[in-house]
């Protein structure tokens, strides 16, 4: 691809866009989802005072909730912007 070209600067421009709403889409639904721990102990308070093996179930929500959160949007990112550079490569091929 030309990069100086005028129809590359649009494919380039095109994939650059794609992709940054990709990592708004993925990084907003994170933050809601890791802010809604928060606003679930504030909504339900009896919560804050449930322990499960000894430990209080707040911990177990942040603990071991946040972890496998992070694990699945990071590789749904990646399988998303694998997806829009494969897309990317096909409009190259094709043109």
């Amino acid at each position: 691809m030309d990069e100086q070209s005028e129809v590359g600067e649009v494919f380039l421009s095109s994939l650059i866009r794609s992709q940054l709403r990709l990592a708004l889409v993925v990084a907003g639904g994170f933050g809601l989802i890791l802010l809604g721990v928060p606003l679930l102990l504030a909504a339900v308070p009896q919560i804050g005072e449930l322990a499960a093996f000894g430990i209080p179930v707040p911990w177990l929500l942040l603990g071991l909730g946040v972890y496998p959160l992070v694990i699945v949007s990071g590789a749904l990112y990646v399988r998303s912007a694998n997806r829009n550079e494969a897309r990317f490569q096909d409009l190259l091929d094709d043109a």
